[in-house]
C-alpha cells in the first residue's frame, strides 16, 4: 500500500464577479496589492512562463497549463529559493464558479512528492494569500502580511543564489 501525495485544496466564497476574480488573480499591478508586494507575471498562454515575483526577483516558476477566462487558470509551481528548488514541479488549479452575486473559488495545489516541504509552505500560504484577496475585493482592502520584512529578504537572498 502506497501512501496518498498531498494535495491542498482551498474554497471560499467572495462577493465579486468571476471576471474580477480572474483579473486579480492574472493582472500583475492587481496580484500585487494582495499578494504582499509579489506579483504574478506571464502573458497567460498556454505553454508560456509564469513566474511570481518581488522586487525583479523570482521567487516561483512555472509553466501555465491551462486559461480559460474567467472559470478555470492552471501552472506549474516550482519555488526559485535554495531550500525547496530540489522539488520537483507541482500544480496549481484555480476554478470559478459565479453564483448569485458572489464567487465559489477552489484552489487546488496537487502534484507533491511525498516528503515535499513545499507543500508545507503553501498549506499556509495560500489561505493567508487567499484571504487577502477576498478582503481587497469586498472591502478594497488588503491583509497586513505575517512575515517581516527581514523574512522577505530573506528569501529574495535565497532566491538569488
Amino acid at each position: 500500500m502506497t501512501a496518498d501525495k498531498p494535495k491542498f485544496v482551498y474554497v471560499t466564497y467572495i462577493a465579486s464577479t468571476a471576471e474580477k476574480v480572474f483579473e486579480a488573480l492574472t493582472d500583475a499591478s492587481i496580484s500585487k496589492q494582495f499578494w504582499f508586494g509579489f506579483h504574478v507575471d506571464s502573458n497567460w498562454k498556454k505553454g508560456s512562463a509564469f513566474a511570481l515575483k518581488k522586487d525583479g526577483v523570482t521567487m516561483d516558476s512555472g509553466v501555465v497549463l491551462l486559461c480559460e477566462p474567467p472559470h478555470r487558470l492552471s501552472y506549474t509551481w516550482h519555488p526559485e529559493y535554495e531550500s525547496h528548488r530540489h522539488e520537483r514541479p507541482s500544480r496549481v488549479l484555480f476554478e470559478l464558479e459565479q453564483l448569485k452575486g458572489q464567487v465559489k473559488l477552489t484552489v487546488t495545489h496537487d502534484d507533491f512528492d511525498e516528503d515535499s516541504k513545499v507543500f508545507e509552505s503553501i498549506s499556509g500560504g495560500w489561505p493567508l494569500v487567499l484571504s487577502s484577496l477576498k478582503s481587497m475585493l469586498e472591502t478594497g482592502k488588503s491583509l497586513e502580511p505575517t512575515f517581516s520584512e527581514d523574512d522577505i529578504k530573506k528569501l529574495e537572498a535565497a532566491c538569488a543564489q
